[in-house]
């Protein structure tokens, strides 16, 4: 151990175990939740014939309109080449389409189709009863409180974003 590393007798180490005190719990928590919620999720697209990457652009593109590539990675938290491989994916469904953007031709914004929207709405129906189960464990007013929660935690009031 690095002699500038102050040294616990009574170190608390990391697990993903529930009441774990480590300062990494939170986080590990946080991502247990986010796996099961998005296992959920993905069970109620797969039979749309799309993937929560996919979703995750048809949503920005509902919320914003015609988005260009660049934004939607920032948006989505992807990276260049995976929206890339997205957008192909949606255009090759048919539920989005790439158009120029006036006044720079090297720039393609994306917009989402009408078979897009009707399949957007389609994933809403389709995940009600799944996302009923997903809080089928908590009991009255706590998925509210949770989701009250969580996007307290998501988007803190001090920040810019």
């Amino acid at each position: 151990m690095p002699a500038d590393v102050p040294r616990r007798t009574t170190a608390s180490r990391v697990t993903d175990r529930p009441g774990d005190a480590s300062p990494f719990a939170l986080g590990l928590l946080l991502r247990r939740a986010h796996w099961r919620a998005a296992a959920v999720m993905e069970e109620a697209l797969r039979p749309l014939g799309i993937e929560l990457r996919h979703f995750a652009v048809l949503i920005v593109l509902v919320d914003r309109g015609p988005t260009v590539q660049r934004d939607l990675v920032s948006a989505t938290g992807s990276d260049k080449a995976g929206i890339m491989r997205v957008v192909d994916d949606l255009e090759r469904k048919r539920l989005a389409v790439r158009k120029s953007v006036p006044g720079d031709r090297r720039v393609r914004a994306v917009e989402i189709t009408p078979e897009g929207v009707e399949l957007f709405d389609a994933a809403h129906v389709a995940a009600e009863p799944l996302a009923e189960r997903l809080v089928a464990e908590l009991g009255p007013g706590e998925p509210e409180q949770l989701t009250d929660l969580l996007t307290r935690f998501a988007y803190p009031a001090d920040s810019e974003a």
